[in-house]
């Protein structure tokens, strides 16, 4: 029983999350040092809300980089989806039509980035730049740079509401979380994404459609950002032109720190669930300790170099 329980103890801290999951913890106790407000239910609920929409889109990022792919035009894609269905809601089209539509929007888009690079052959990273441009152009000729409010009150009750205190959105998101977790290591379609992301080649002798999973990762990553767009309009109760500019970058990282490799064919969502976290922790715990916003930008710039850095590192242990 004892052989059991110290090789269940080892099997524990050889797992990937256990390294972030201290630095979450570290990180946490220390801004607590600084300032005792971090540790309240009020900072912690912002904290797991803020987290939650970055926590969205990261778990359709998930899907990408580990079949070896790359969205870059996520934030513009929270932003234009979000105004679609506030714009419907403006013209009298029922809030569940048109959540809908900006959903349908993001897949739409995500089908496009798919088209772009199975079909026309273009690299991950110019199609999904491409269409990141496209979607903010479109947000800004739309708008004109003017938000679009009043929203319904139905609309932004849900986007501010909770259940025992906690925000819809952090239960959404959890709820999201465990179905991709569930998603990817149970079922056929998770393992195929695995196996196209370690060795697409290989995946295609083996049977699997290639082209068929690679454009579905991006559909998934469309409408996960177009959910967010979606929950970020309820809970500021106007669609905003500006929102999501950058988030592309910070979803990445918070993947990535997650323990999601560049190269593809490894990851978890438990992983991305603690980079999500992390990322927001130390973003929150930068303000409370009075940390200039340009040491900030500094400091995000930093961990993602450090993050990609430690991805290619690991990948070339294995190889070695």
């Amino acid at each position: 029983m004892e052989n059991k329980n110290v090789n269940l103890l080892k099997s524990i801290f050889k797992a990937k999350e256990v390294g972030i999951l201290l630095i979450l913890i570290l990180l946490s106790v220390l801004i607590q040092m600084k300032n005792p407000i971090f540790f309240t239910f009020n900072n912690l609920m912002d904290m797991g809300r803020n987290t939650s929409y970055t926590l969205i889109i990261a778990i359709g990022m998930t899907f990408v980089l580990i079949a070896k792919g790359l969205d870059l035009s996520v934030g513009s894609l929270l932003a234009i989806c979000g105004l679609i269905s506030a714009l419907g809601m403006q013209g009298g089209i029922p809030v569940a039509v048109s959540v809908l539509l900006g959903l349908l929007a993001g897949a739409a888009f995500g089908f496009f980035n798919a088209f772009c690079i199975v079909k026309l052959k273009i690299p991950a990273m110019i199609a999904t730049l491409g269409t990141m441009y496209m979607a903010r152009g479109l947000v800004l000729v739309i708008t004109k740079g003017q938000a679009v409010y009043p929203l319904p009150d139905s609309f932004t009750n849900f986007g501010k509401g909770s259940i025992l205190g906690i925000p819809n959105v952090v239960v959404l998101a959890v709820l999201l979380a465990v179905a991709a977790h569930i998603v990817l290591t149970k079922t056929t379609y998770g393992r195929k994404v695995y196996a196209i992301g370690g060795n697409a080649e290989t995946a295609g002798f083996a049977g699997i459609n290639v082209a068929k999973i690679t454009a579905s990762v991006y559909v998934i990553s469309g409408v996960m950002a177009a959910l967010s767009g979606i929950m970020t309009a309820a809970r500021m109760g106007s669609g905003q032109p500006s929102v999501g500019d950058g988030t592309e970058m910070t979803v990445i990282t918070a993947v990535i720190i997650g323990g999601t490799s560049l190269n593809g064919g490894a990851g978890t969502m438990l992983g991305t669930v603690l980079g999500a976290l992390l990322m927001n922790v130390l973003s929150s715990g930068m303000n409370l300790v009075g940390v200039s916003a340009y040491w900030q930008k500094f400091v995000m710039g930093l961990i993602i170099i450090v993050a990609v850095g430690l991805d290619q590192y690991q990948r070339s242990k294995r190889r070695s």
